[in-house]
């Protein structure tokens, strides 16, 4: 198997008109465009980890795990911390619009970033259809004259309007979105606060101290495997954290930008996540009904005396799915440009227009987004749920590839320059290891969930959609003329160890 550098990765130091030009923006002859502002990066990096399902999904998981489901939230923040770690090691060293699938496609073979970046690109094309279904249930709740099949096509064509303006509107639109989702999470964390301290006025209802965490069956009124139940609920709830490294590209400082948001990715998860969760089980009992029957923060804000609570989370809901369609619509353009330059796509894909935007790789993305709405609205148990359950586990697929190119990138980037590992995963490489067994753990274990549209049905056929671009890709690397010369799989195989050698050697320097 061939392995190749990514067609368009950009170096900091490279000159004008080569792979990137000097302070690592947009690469020249990409045809995209660096259109994102710093303050843009900061504000997608920042909101990319909080997604609706934080707000609508939180229920279940605190009636199946109780006040654990902190601990629930902790593990698989830690997952993500560890992964946008790796991945930050290697954007900051060569950021692409590609990311992953890119340092894939070179660091394990064509194959691998081929089918990688073909099921990312699957996996949110299927998120536009559901994200577009959720956001129109809320606004017929608010124009019930409108069909709710005409507001999901209104906010598909409305976000698909403002990617294929520039990338500075989707930056601009991402920016707002994301800022009001940040804040909404910031007044929700303090407020709760004040409520858990006993001065927030008309909080009566609320508890004050932290005794609802050990009371009403203690802090793990399931037993501790909960805590496993639990994982399987929440895990999917981070998903889209690796969407600033594809941003990166576009960037005015990418280096600068990927950076910081890996450096700041601990905070974001103990803040949005697990303070907010921590808010919710302190001001109400775990097993509060008003939780299973408004929602989390719904129950939470009615108990602090917040009026028009419900209203105000939809609104909050609202933004966050527009934000989730505007972000993935996006990311499945970026992720088919980049296989476009790499003709693992048409080539059409790798084409933009004179605003630097990829249009033919958006207008494919929404279209099937298009077609993933209709089958929603006209097969939602057959169809669409083979669609939702065929992509289930592909975000997991991605953190583990991720894993396994770091293990080959750190080598190789260290070979060719040293200077542009700017960000460096902890304890290189037993972390990495250890990142991959917690995701093969949880992959397991979501073998154990048989429910309907649980983990099973979703790993199955998760794998097998895998297993079938997998073969594809392995298939049109046989039989098609390789377009790069082979760098020589004993050189990637030598990378784990070239890098440890060298960090020990640095270590022993020091």
């Amino acid at each position: 198997m061939t392995t190749r550098p990514p067609a368009s990765v950009a170096s900091p130091s490279s000159p004008a008109g080569s792979a990137g030009p000097p302070g690592g923006g947009a690469p020249h002859g990409s045809g995209l465009q660096s259109g994102l502002k710093n303050r843009h990066l900061s504000m997608i990096a920042v909101g990319g980890v909080i997604g609706a399902g934080l707000f609508v999904g939180s229920a279940s998981g605190i009636a199946a795990v109780g006040p654990g489901i902190l601990l629930s939230y902790a593990l698989v923040g830690a997952l993500v911390v560890f992964v946008m770690r790796m991945l930050g090691e290697m954007a900051a060293a060569n950021p692409t619009s590609g990311s992953f699938s890119a340092y894939a496609d070179r660091a394990l073979g064509r194959w691998a970033g081929f089918s990688i970046g073909w099921l990312y690109w699957f996996f949110w094309v299927v998120v536009l259809a559901v994200e577009a279904t959720a956001g129109a249930v809320i606004l017929e709740s608010w124009v019930p004259s409108v069909p709710q099949w005409a507001w999901a096509l209104i906010v598909m064509v409305l976000l698909t309007a403002t990617n294929l303006a520039s990338v500075g509107s989707f930056g601009e639109f991402e920016f707002w979105f994301a800022g009001i989702k940040v804040v909404a999470i910031a007044a929700f964390i303090i407020l709760g606060a004040l409520a858990i301290a006993g001065v927030l006025p008309g909080s009566e209802g609320a508890a004050t101290g932290f005794g609802n965490l050990t009371e009403h069956g203690g802090f793990l009124p399931h037993g501790p495997s909960a805590i496993l139940n639990g994982v399987l609920l929440v895990v999917f709830s981070f998903m889209g954290s690796e969407i600033v490294t594809l941003a990166a590209g576009e960037s005015e400082n990418p280096q600068r930008a990927v950076t910081k948001a890996t450096n700041s990715v601990i905070w974001r998860v103990g803040v949005f996540y697990l303070g907010s969760i921590l808010v919710v089980v302190s001001v109400l009992p775990w097993d509060s009904k008003t939780i299973a029957d408004k929602g989390s923060y719904v129950a939470a804000l009615d108990v602090m005396g917040i009026p028009h609570a419900g209203q105000v989370m939809n609104v909050i809901v609202l933004t966050a799915v527009l934000s989730c369609l505007n972000s993935g619509l996006y990311t499945a353009s970026r992720m088919a440009f980049s296989l476009g330059q790499r003709a693992d796509a048409p080539a059409a894909f790798a084409r933009t227009n004179s605003r630097g935007v990829p249009q033919t790789a958006i207008l494919a993305s929404v279209v099937f987004g298009f077609v993933a709405v209709g089958f929603n609205y006209m097969w939602p148990e057959t169809v669409f749920q083979f669609l939702l359950n065929s992509s289930g586990a592909v975000a997991l697929f991605v953190w583990l590839v991720i894993c396994f190119s770091q293990l080959r990138m750190r080598g190789i980037i260290l070979r060719e320059d040293p200077r542009k590992l700017l960000v460096r995963m902890w304890l290189f490489p037993y972390l990495t290891w250890v990142t991959i067994g917690m995701i093969s753990f949880v992959l397991v274990y979501m073998l154990t969930d048989d429910s309907e549209g649980g983990g099973r049905i979703q790993v199955l056929l998760s794998v097998l959609v895998a297993a079938l671009v997998v073969a594809i890709a392995l298939v049109r690397d046989r039989i098609r003329p390789h377009t790069a010369t082979a760098t020589g799989s004993a050189d990637d195989a030598a990378g784990i160890a070239t890098a440890t050698a060298t960090e020990e050697d640095s270590t022993r320097a020091r």
